[in-house]
């Protein structure tokens, strides 16, 4: 009898050692996932589409904020699906967030409410990161106005997150110079609409809307796009922004594209696109 009892403590002992020993099931990796028209205020204009990669984690998966061209009083996020996908061939393990923000007119809207948009919306994405399984590392990219407000956003906040990178497609940085070195004649009628007045008049708000004004040694990367053939952002821009990120001794890159104008397509285009993914790679650990 006391052999069969052994014999029984033996098996149970058996079994709880194998139980044990058995390694824990692995967490089901997330499923990709695309939420479109997502609020972050309550305006019309403050919607944003999301993309979520397969295996994501809190930890690990960096976001790219996308930020639409279109003079500040035009355009739509709709004009950025196309990088939204050529991004995310080329960086499979980030998330991007395509962004509206709200249009300035002759009466309403009118700066600072795109930047106030963007702030508002990064200040979402971060609120939101452990439900979206995503970390509060933050990349921002732009076109044109789009790239003014992601210069704009990067170098003036690091609350709540400081932006890791930031990539400029022919995005102004001087406001005050932009006005007083228009390449095309209409530039000035649309900084005084935007900025409700002329420098003279509101110099405070040229002087707060200029990204430049704001580069400290503790800015982040920059990469800067510009076509040298540009009739609505002067390439001096771009190259001034370069000398003030070189001064201040912060990792910069400008890449000048001497027959290209306000934006490019084809194979200059994918080649801007693979040099995203190599400074992203470089800097953005």
């Amino acid at each position: 009898m006391k052999f069969f009892v052994l014999l029984a403590m033996m098996g149970n002992l058996f079994s709880a050692s194998c139980t044990q020993g058995k390694a824990a099931p692995l967490p089901a990796l997330l499923p990709a996932a695309t939420y479109l028209n997502v609020a972050y205020g309550a305006d019309a204009r403050q919607v944003m589409d999301i993309y979520l990669p397969a295996g994501r984690t809190s930890a690990s998966t960096k976001v790219m904020l996308l930020l639409h061209g279109g003079s500040w009083s035009g355009g739509d996020k709709s004009s950025f699906t196309g990088y939204v996908d050529s991004m995310r061939k080329r960086l499979p393990d980030y998330a991007f967030i395509n962004i509206n923000y709200r249009l300035a007119t002759y009466t309403t809207n009118q700066f600072p409410a795109q930047e106030n948009d963007v702030k508002a919306a990064v200040e979402f994405i971060v609120r939101k990161s452990a439900d979206y399984a995503v970390s509060k590392e933050f990349v921002l990219l732009g076109a044109s106005a789009g790239a003014h407000l992601a210069l704009l956003h990067a170098y003036k906040y690091t609350d709540p997150v400081k932006i890791k990178a930031i990539v400029s497609f022919f995005g102004p940085s001087d406001i005050n110079d932009m006005y007083e070195h228009p390449v095309h004649p209409q530039v000035p009628l649309l900084l005084q609409l935007l900025m409700g007045g002329t420098p003279e008049s509101n110099a405070a708000n040229y002087r707060a809307s200029s990204p430049v004004n704001f580069v400290t040694p503790e800015s982040c990367p920059t990469l800067l796009f510009q076509g040298e053939k540009d009739m609505l952002v002067n390439p001096r821009q771009a190259k001034a922004l370069r000398d003030k990120l070189q001064s201040a001794g912060v990792p910069n890159e400008l890449v000048l594209y001497p027959n290209e104008g306000h934006g490019w397509t084809g194979a200059t285009l994918s080649s801007s696109f693979d040099k995203i993914r190599d400074f992203l790679q470089k800097w953005v650990q």
